[in-house]
């Protein structure tokens, strides 16, 4: 929702009420408050124990299928 041009406040407010194990968090290089958001979503997010990947590191290289779930399962 960040495109939306909500502040940096309610960006990383949304961010952080939903964000879960698993969770793929995007946001657009071109929305107005999202660089000013980042830094303090990064740093409540690795406090929380989370840790950041690459988009590489998240996709499985093929052979792969996808489930019912949207999930890669490898081979």
């Amino acid at each position: 929702m960040d495109w939306k041009e909500l502040s940096a406040p309610e960006i990383t407010q949304r961010v952080l009420d939903h964000v879960q194990p698993g969770s793929i968090v995007l946001f657009h290089n071109a929305a107005l408050h999202t660089p000013e958001a980042l830094p303090g979503i990064i740093e409540a997010l690795q406090a929380q124990g989370y840790t950041f990947v690459t988009i590489n590191d998240l996709i499985s290289p093929p052979p792969y299928t996808i489930d019912h779930t949207g999930r890669q399962i490898p081979g």
